[in-house]
Parts: C-alpha cells; structure tokens; sequence
C-alpha cells in the first residue's frame, strides 16, 4: 500500500488510541534474560558455583523489574514502530476499514469515530496486533 495510507491508518490509530485513554507496557523479555545471565556469569567469575546462583538471582530480579510495568501511550508507541512493525499493523486494520470511502486521515478519523461500533472494531484490531505481536500489556486511564 502507498505510504499516505499507511500514515493515514496510524494518524487514526493514534487518534483513537488517544481518545481511549490507551496505555501499553511492551515487554522486552530478551533483554531481562541478558541481564539474567550476565549477572549469573559475573557472579561465577567472582564466587565459583554459589555466585552463579546469586549472580543469577540478582540479574533475574534485575532483569524483571527493568522490564516490567513501564505503560507508554500508545500513540507514543505507535509513532516509534520501525515501518515494517506499521506495515503489519495497518494490514491487520485494513481489514476493518476497507470498505469505508476515504482519502484523508481526516476523512478516515471522522468516519470511524463517527461510528462507536466501527472505532471499537478498530480498537479491538490494535489491542489484538499489540498483544499477539508485541506481547503488551494494555492499560485504560481512569
């Protein structure tokens, strides 16, 4: 798809993220078992066999709590996805608004929001990619 359309779908994606209230935390797991096992290799390096197990200890308590609980809005997270990750994402979408008449991503916007069956269609399309793809966990703001 042309990359008007593609920016289209994630100006309307933030939008409707924006308006929800929509937070995610990505979790990055490779990078809490780099710090895992580098922690567990330190230790060993420093208390043979038993500092292998506190090393690994300490990186695994580390590791989980830098990557956990940090919430970013979605539109945040949305504008930093490499465009291959919003290539995926508008795919998923598409499916959801392909019969809609548009040309703009005002047009496209004030369709969808218009709409309150469609925009939770489109909701439910993000909460899906970011979930599945990206292993988020999604938060509303009260």
């Amino acid at each position: 798809m042309a990359a008007a359309e593609v920016e289209a779908v994630m100006e309307l994606l933030c939008h409707v993220a924006e308006t929800d209230k929509i937070k995610a935390a990505v979790k990055h797991s490779t990078r809490g078992a780099l710090y895992a096992g580098a922690a567990a290799f330190m230790g060993g390096l420093v208390g043979g066999p038993p500092g292998i197990a506190v090393g690994g200890a300490v990186g695994g308590l580390l590791g989980a709590w830098m990557t956990s609980g940090q919430f970013k809005p979605v539109p945040q997270i949305i504008m930093e996805m490499t465009p291959c990750e919003q290539q995926k994402l508008y795919d998923e979408v598409s499916a959801v608004i392909r019969t809609l008449d548009w040309t703009t991503a005002s047009q496209l916007i004030l369709l969808v929001m218009g709409n309150s069956t469609l925009k939770q269609t489109v909701v439910k399309a993000l909460i899906t990619y970011m979930t599945r793809e990206m292993r988020a966990q999604i938060q509303y703001e009260d």
